[in-house]
């Protein structure tokens, strides 16, 4: 078991229970999945840069990304219905724990500048999205084999009821947010 999730089973959920006044255990919110999408624009030109991205999101999550298509054609982007325009993995389980310990613990704090991430990224309902504008700064990497900077989108889904609840949770789970 993964060091974050050992921490959330063991302290979090009670600390979570104890604050919002839940009857029971399982009524406190928890993380159900992570999902990390990479949008390849430059894809409708050249096919080589999807086959990139698709690399680069497998070395970050350890998991083979699914290929996202355009839903409709846009003339003006001369994108056709259909075309891969982009990758998304979903993580569960383990490999969710370790994906955010990752993103938490090494990945933020090497943002250049970093402040912390915004308290107004959540969606009503305790969802939290967060927007990377470089891949860089995870530690598998390599600089050198990077041929264009990508950012990417991560979208932490939770059964948190309101946005406070999904505060809280990330709060304790070692969430940089901006003081």
């Amino acid at each position: 078991m993964n060091r974050l999730q050992e921490k959330f089973q063991n302290t979090i959920r009670q600390s979570l229970v104890e604050k919002f006044n839940y009857k029971s255990i399982m009524q406190a919110p928890k993380i159900v999945k992570i999902v990390v999408n990479m949008g390849v624009g430059d894809a409708i030109a050249n096919s080589k840069a999807l086959d990139d991205a698709v690399v680069e999101l497998t070395t970050l999550t350890g998991q083979k990304p699914l290929i996202t298509h355009a839903k409709k054609s846009i003339a003006n982007f001369k994108l056709r219905e259909g075309m891969a325009i982009g990758c998304k993995v979903t993580l569960r389980g383990e490999r969710m724990y370790q994906f955010l310990d990752k993103l938490v613990s090494i990945a933020l704090p090497r943002v250049r500048d970093f402040q912390g991430v915004s308290k107004k990224a959540f969606d009503g309902r305790g969802n939290y999205t967060l927007g990377v504008k470089e891949q860089l700064i995870f530690p598998e990497i390599n600089y050198d084999k990077v041929n264009r900077v990508r950012g990417m989108d991560i979208v932490l889904v939770t059964t948190a009821k309101t946005d406070l609840e999904g505060l809280e949770l990330l709060t304790q789970l070692g969430m940089p947010f901006k003081k």
